[in-house]
C-alpha cells in the first residue's frame, strides 16, 4: 500500500512549486532564451546617436516586459520580501543587457551601477539632455539637405531621421491636454505642413510638375501621401 503521508507530501510539494512559479506576463518572468550575454540592439551605443539607441532599447525592453526596471516603476523590494530574489535576478539580467548594448569605454564607466535604473539615469543625464550645439547641427542639416544625387527614397529617409531626432529632443511644443478648441489639431497640422514644404523644397527640378500639383491641393496632403505621389 502507498503511505498516505507520502501522497500528502507530494501534493504539498507540487502546490509549493505552483505558488513559486512566476506567470509569463509578470515583469519578474524570464524566458528560457533570456541570457546575460544577449544583445538587444544591432549597434552598441558609442556616444553618438543616443536618441535612436534609446528608442531601440525601450522597444526591446518593452517587448520583454522589463521597462519597469529602468523607469522606476519596479523598485527594489524590501529586504524581507519574498520577491527580492526574483527582482534581483531580473535586475541583473537587465543590467547585463544594457552593458552589452554599450561600447567598451561607456560600458566600463557604468559597470558598477547598483541597479538598472541608476545605469539608465546615468546615461540619460550624460547623453539624453537636449543641448544647443546638437539642436543647431540638426537644424543646419535640415535646412541644407537637398535631394541632389540621392534617390527620392534616400532623400526622404534622411529627412525622416532628422525629424525623428528633433521629436526625440522635444524641440517642438505639443499640447497634451484634452482640449476641445481644435488648437492641438491645428498645431499638428501646421507642423506637418512645414515638413511637407521642407520635403518639396529639397526635391530636384525634375519633380517640378508633381510638386506644383501637390501645392495646389487644398488642404495640403500628409507627408506620407505626398511622398507616395512623388515616388
Amino acid at each position: 500500500m502507498v503511505d498516505p503521508t507520502e501522497n500528502t507530501a507530494a501534493v504539498a510539494a507540487v502546490q509549493t512549486m505552483k505558488e513559486q512559479a512566476i506567470d509569463s506576463n509578470h515583469p519578474y518572468y524570464l524566458h528560457p532564451s533570456d541570457a546575460p550575454g544577449l544583445t538587444l540592439v544591432v549597434s552598441p551605443f558609442n556616444g553618438k546617436g543616443y536618441g535612436g539607441w534609446r528608442r531601440s532599447m525601450l522597444i526591446a525592453l518593452s517587448a520583454k516586459n522589463k521597462t519597469g526596471f529602468i523607469d522606476g516603476s519596479l523598485p527594489e523590494p524590501a529586504a524581507d520580501s519574498s520577491s527580492l530574489k526574483s527582482w534581483t535576478r531580473c535586475n541583473h539580467m537587465v543590467l547585463s543587457w544594457l552593458l552589452n548594448s554599450l561600447s567598451k569605454d561607456i560600458g566600463e564607466s557604468v559597470l558598477y551601477s547598483e541597479n538598472a535604473k541608476l545605469l539608465w539615469d546615468d546615461l540619460e543625464s550624460r547623453y539624453g539632455q537636449a543641448n544647443g550645439a546638437k539642436l543647431f547641427q540638426l537644424q543646419k542639416d535640415l535646412n541644407t539637405l537637398v535631394q541632389g544625387n540621392m534617390s527620392v527614397t534616400s532623400y526622404f529617409n534622411k529627412l525622416k531621421c532628422i525629424w525623428d531626432e528633433l521629436d526625440a529632443m522635444n524641440t517642438f511644443s505639443s499640447c497634451v491636454c484634452d482640449c476641445k478648441c481644435g488648437g492641438k489639431t491645428k498645431t499638428n497640422k501646421a507642423q506637418d505642413d512645414e515638413r511637407l514644404l521642407q520635403f518639396l523644397m529639397g526635391l530636384n527640378e525634375s519633380y517640378l510638375g508633381v510638386r506644383r500639383n501637390i501645392l495646389m491641393t487644398t488642404p495640403l496632403p500628409s507627408i506620407g501621401h505626398a511622398y507616395s505621389l512623388v515616388v
